[in-house]
């Protein structure tokens, strides 16, 4: 059956979309798929009182069956070759470090690079196995019409990799909404067999269950390290019931200043305990696994102490989720460096051992892993390749004043790029016609922090429906709503890796599940909770 992204979505008359307004929003207040609302000082009660339902889509978002599946596919590529990268230290102090590194040029970067670096000349890295939760991101790339589509991927997230268990909620929903309406039969493509299973919160809450195993104490607790004044604290809950109700694991959640005064390490031992007040008297628990759902930015680290805390972390024998290495495998700039000739087949192939006798050689995936990738560089880029594309934009200066080629290409193709620092959580990037300026202010000194992408070009014409929750100052207000969109898919997964298992070439890993995310077209932004896009799945066609 053929589709056309253009006649998305199928029209709705407006009693039909009331009716899955309602349908909608009761079944995600009725199911776990909150928020808590946002407040005027930005914080949130210990005991919360309200909630209100996340951004979603009234609909599934449609996406090409064939590319569905080729993601699936190569997400147990990808896990392997971003474990190689986090065993690989030579290559992340060449990329991410401090000394000849993105770490020169970023402050946040070089002191994460540092702690690290100190904990492995101090012999302090005690515990040799890492996990990883993983998301790899993708958008469709609009080649030619609808019959042009490809995958191409955003990023490859390893760090506090969001909105799993919400996902899997609101792909739930949408079935539900087809068992109950059968969305008033709009459109042949709305059929069961067309809404895959997603079953990411028991799939993640394995991983974290498959570290707590691998330490051996089974009365540990698992950490969960998070932001103060969460609002997106339900998605994590969600992890936290299943790893209690089905692995009997209990959960402990601290923030960096939390854990100022309640962790601590056995010299001996390297064990890290958490000791709780709880009146009359303490609690003391030793943690197998620290899941960080915070410390990926700068905002995170609001005194020099919480550095110390998090290389506190570090420094235990708990496994981490993710380890430093881990987390710095994640950077953009470890993403161009992959791009680079001969680099990723080098992480891919096994060539004499290298990544273990019975690690399994992936070149033969090279192809299909290079063919998800938009053309990217970075800005400090001193490629002779780069050279033969500049025939026009700013000559290249002499002396203090000299441009690199990357940052010269950069300008000469800015109305297609998004320029990209060493930063996650949206609100960081640098789009089109807004590069130029943003250049001509960049220090120099500070062009080694930032890379230059391809923009992805979605699918034209593509509509949404969504519903989400506004605050008003009486009320709460659900308002729906129709604007262009784009759709942000996701795959999830985890692996389990480290020394041990490189010696004998294993990497534990598994796909666990999907996510989108649908955003309107007249933002650059992505964030869900800022309400730039919303929570979704899909129908495939």
């Amino acid at each position: 059956m053929s589709f056309t992204f253009s006649t998305w979505p199928p029209h709705l008359s407006p009693d039909q979309l009331q009716s899955l307004s309602q349908t909608a929003t009761t079944y995600a207040l009725s199911h776990g798929l909150l928020y808590l609302p946002p407040s005027p000082s930005n914080t949130q009660p210990h005991i919360p009182t309200t909630a209100i339902h996340a951004p979603l889509s009234l609909l599934p978002a449609p996406f090409p069956r064939a590319q569905f599946q080729s993601a699936r596919s190569l997400q147990r590529v990808y896990n392997i070759l971003y474990a190689r990268v986090a065993l690989d230290t030579p290559f992340l102090d060449k990329v991410m470090g401090a000394e000849v590194g993105v770490g020169k040029a970023d402050e946040f970067i070089g002191m994460l690079w540092r702690g690290w670096k100190a904990i492995r000349e101090e012999g302090r890295v005690v515990q040799p196995l890492h996990l990883g939760l993983f998301r790899s991101d993708y958008l469709l790339h609009d080649k030619d019409g609808d019959e042009g589509l490809v995958l191409k991927q955003v990023e490859f997230n390893t760090m506090s990799s969001s909105f799993g268990p919400l996902s899997e909620r609101a792909a739930a929903m949408h079935r539900h909404i087809l068992a109950s309406t059968s969305y008033f039969s709009v459109s042949p493509h709305l059929t069961a067999d067309n809404f895959p299973e997603n079953n990411t919160t028991s799939g993640l809450a394995e991983g974290l269950a498959k570290a707590h195993e691998a330490y051996g104490v089974p009365d540990a607790r698992i950490l969960f390290v998070v932001q103060p004044n969460e609002r997106n604290v339900f998605d994590q809950r969600w992890l936290e019931y299943e790893l209690l109700e089905k692995h009997q694991i209990h959960v402990i959640r601290q923030t960096l200043s939390d854990l100022a005064t309640t962790a601590s390490l056995d010299p001996s031992t390297h064990a890290l305990t958490i000791t709780l007040p709880l009146p009359p008297s303490t609690s003391t628990y030793q943690i197998s696994t620290i899941y960080f759902r915070a410390t990926y930015t700068p905002s995170d680290f609001t005194t020099p102490a919480h550095y110390d805390t998090r290389f506190l972390l570090e420094r235990s024998r708990a496994i981490k989720c993710p380890s430093l290495p881990l987390h710095l495998a994640g950077g953009k700039k470890v993403q161009e460096a992959l791009t680079r000739p001969g680099v990723l087949e080098r992480f891919l192939g096994n060539e004499e051992g290298r990544w273990g006798k019975g690690a399994v050689d992936l070149t033969g995936y090279a192809e299909d892993i290079r063919s998800t990738w938009m053309g990217m560089w970075a800005l400090d880029s001193e490629d002779a390749g780069i050279d033969h594309l500049l025939t026009q934009g700013p000559g290249d200066g002499e002396g203090e004043g000299r441009i690199p080629p990357g940052t010269r290409l950069a300008y000469l193709k800015a109305p297609s790029l998004v320029l990209k620092p060493q930063r996650e959580g949206g609100g960081n990037n640098v789009y089109r016609d807004a590069i130029p300026a943003f250049l001509d202010a960049l220090p120099a000194e500070e062009r080694e922090a930032w890379i230059a992408m391809e923009m992805i070009e979605t699918p034209r014409g593509v509509s949404g429906l969504s519903s989400s929750a506004r605050p008003h100052p009486v009320r709460i207000q659900t308002r729906t709503q129709r604007r262009k969109s784009f759709v942000r898919k996701s795959f999830l997964s985890w692996e389990s890796l480290g020394m041990r298992c490189l010696e004998r070439g294993e990497v534990v890993e598994r796909e666990v599940g999907w996510l989108v995310r649908t955003k309107g077209t007249e933002s650059n932004e992505g964030g869900v909770a800022a309400g730039f896009s919303v929570l979704d799945s899909v129908v495939l066609v």
